[in-house]
């Protein structure tokens, strides 16, 4: 949604279904659809690839707790083989994932704090063949609302992760990211901010129009 109210037509793809996407839509394996993009050509009506492969191999969540407490299974790293592709593609990409030990170069890194959103959501993005300056990260106005590790914290920020424990309800998700067009509770744990992607989209175009200034 950030990069369509940056100006950019766009094209998703995602193996699970996803019928509130409100863009067009390709349901299938990404790594195979930008495949078949770039063997046929198709690559080329393109301008930007962003992509969000599978972060549960290196989230914080999954190296950290769960692996403590014995919890969860074996997860794949997509990240490398996402990169390769992307780098094939011959187009400027953007790769996305959450803190922990993915492993991306840190090139930005946003929060919602930057944009006045009631959840923080600490997402970093790599970039490939385009550049950006780094934004500053801002104090955070305090603690995130629910209970962690035994504790509950009031706070102005909800946790759009999970369920009990204080997390936020779907409604409080959708006003803590402006995500409107999905009330599916999975699917808002796994979102990021539009705010995020018409930053970026932004930082794109400014870096484009100097390169041919």
């Amino acid at each position: 949604m950030g990069y369509h109210l940056a100006g950019f037509d766009v094209d998703g793809c995602d193996i699970a279904d996803r019928p509130n996407y409100p863009f067009a839509y390709h349901h299938g394996d990404a790594l195979e659809h930008l495949t078949h993009l770039i063997d046929s050509g198709d690559i080329t009506r393109y301008t930007l690839v962003h992509a969000s492969p599978p972060c549960q191999a290196g989230c914080t969540l999954t190296v950290g707790t769960n692996t403590s407490k014995g919890w969860g299974t074996t997860h794949t790293d997509l990240v490398a083989a996402t990169r390769e592709l992307l780098d094939a593609s011959g187009l400027p990409y953007v790769i996305e994932q959450p803190n922990g030990r993915a492993k991306i170069r840190k090139d930005i890194g946003l929060c919602g704090e930057m944009f006045g959103l009631a959840v923080l959501r600490h997402r970093n993005f790599e970039l490939g063949r385009w550049n950006t300056p780094k934004p500053a990260h801002p104090r955070h106005r305090g603690h995130v609302r629910g209970h962690r590790h035994g504790v509950h914290r009031t706070g102005p920020y909800v946790a759009a992760y999970g369920n009990g424990g204080g997390k936020a309800t779907v409604p409080e998700m959708q006003r803590a990211m402006g995500i409107t067009w999905t009330d599916v509770r999975e699917e808002l744990t796994e979102a990021i901010p539009p705010a995020y992607t018409r930053w970026i989209a932004t930082a794109f175009l400014t870096c484009r129009q100097e390169a041919f200034a």
